[in-house]
């Protein structure tokens, strides 16, 4: 197919420089030669420390909060805050672009917002942690900045026992002080540039899309409980088989998903699943499995939901297991600001790129932050739609596209601001 394409090359320097940037930032990770950055973790205060050198050198003013999020804000006088920024945390064996060249492309952003002099204050957060991989809570990072924070969360622990409040007084911060990361009333919006993690611009040859809205997402734990047994003397007719149980519930997940239709989107996925006593020779008699459902429309979802719960209850019922589910997440859809999407297409198209529109199916920081102020979110190509995973890659042309349409984003931002 034939697209309308930009012209990057001004911009290509600084894309190159950012993805080597990316990939210095990936070596910082908890396993050798794989990319393992979880919330808090050591590797975490490695990046604060190559991004705080980064903001100095900026000329900007550059804290830690309490959540762990590091934050620089540059020319800190009267003029109205825009914030920019993504999260610096991973999934186990992760890309090297993830949230991170988010942050990165934030400081382009500022560097070249210095070069000219735009009345802006610009605050740059790269959130300390979005994934949910170490407390299973997404958005930690971003929940304080918005105001979101739930204290009940401190209560949180992970794989090792360590609570939230202890991993966050380990790192050196003091959770007394969370409603102090709240952003400033003087911030105007929030803009986050980000990769795509599907295939739908590759598929259409294009570099960029502008979000229109972020799916929904419920995560729930279903577990089975029925009768550990010898393997060898159980009749078949008489077990009580939670692995049986769970595999039957598990095609039902995906023939739903599957047989939706309509412009709406659902997916729905089991992608962890725990088994005890997890022995060759012997019936499981506990399984628990993850069940994560997402939409850009909350009534399908929930319907989704609902009918799945009621399958697992049918299944357990047949085969003569308990069946229990606890919610773990439940996150609404969430568009995207009007207005400042509407500046964004328009410094898309300038840029010479087609406004190409479509919705978030994984979730983002600026589903948190358009709970609290007007936010805007770019996408840019993956390869191949590959992402959390080692290889997630970009395209040097597509990160210079991103940075020349949100450069013209900038000034527009400003110029409206001091119309």
């Amino acid at each position: 197919m034939t697209t309308k394409t930009g012209s990057p090359e001004p911009f290509l320097g600084r894309a190159k420089a950012a993805i080597a940037e990316c990939h210095l930032l990936a070596s910082m990770s908890e396993v050798l030669g794989r990319t393992t950055r979880r919330f808090l973790t050591p590797p975490v205060a490695d990046v604060h420390t190559h991004l705080h050198a980064r903001m100095t050198a900026l000329g900007m003013s550059v804290t830690v909060d309490a959540a762990g999020n590091l934050r620089g804000l540059w020319q800190s006088t009267s003029a109205p805050r825009l914030i920019l920024g993504s999260h610096i945390d991973t999934v186990p064996d992760a890309g090297a672009y993830d949230g991170v060249l988010g942050v990165v492309l934030a400081l382009e952003l500022v560097e070249q917002a210095q070069r000219e002099a735009l009345p802006l204050a610009i605050e740059v957060i790269a959130f300390s942690e979005e994934e949910g991989v170490r407390f299973g809570i997404p958005f930690i990072g971003s929940r304080a900045v918005a105001g979101r924070f739930d204290s009940a969360l401190l209560s949180l622990r992970d794989a090792e026992g360590v609570s939230l409040d202890d991993a966050l007084r380990n790192f050196g911060l003091d959770p007394a002080g969370l409603d102090d990361a709240i952003v400033s009333t003087e911030a105007v919006g929030f803009l986050e540039i980000h990769i795509e993690q599907g295939p739908v611009l590759e598929a259409e040859n294009l570099s960029l899309a502008l979000v229109t809205a972020i799916a929904g997402q419920t995560r729930l734990e279903v577990a089975f409980t029925g009768q550990a047994n010898h393997a060898g003397t159980t009749p078949m007719h008489l077990r009580q088989d939670a692995v049986a149980a769970a595999a039957e519930w598990i095609s039902i997940v995906e023939s739903l998903a599957r047989s939706h239709s309509g412009p709406s989107s659902l997916v729905a996925t089991v992608g962890k699943i725990l088994v005890e006593p997890n022995a060759g020779n012997v019936i499981a008699g506990r399984a628990s499995v993850s069940l994560d459902i997402r939409s850009d429309r909350d009534a399908i979802r929930q319907a989704a939901q609902e009918e799945l719960l009621r399958k697992a209850e049918s299944v357990a019922t047949k085969r003569g297991v308990v069946c229990a589910s606890r919610m773990l997440l439940e996150q609404p859809a969430v568009s995207m600001d009007e207005q400042f999407t509407a500046i964004l297409a328009e410094s898309v198209e300038a840029a010479g790129y087609p406004p190409r529109q479509m919705p978030s199916g994984a979730g983002h920081d600026a589903m948190v932050m358009a709970t609290r102020l007007p936010t805007a979110m770019l996408f840019l190509r993956s390869p191949g739609g590959i992402s959390h995973h080692p290889a997630e890659s970009v395209r040097e042309q597509d990160v210079a596209a991103a940075l020349h349409a949100a450069t013209i984003f900038l000034r527009r931002i400003a110029q409206i601001l001091h119309a």
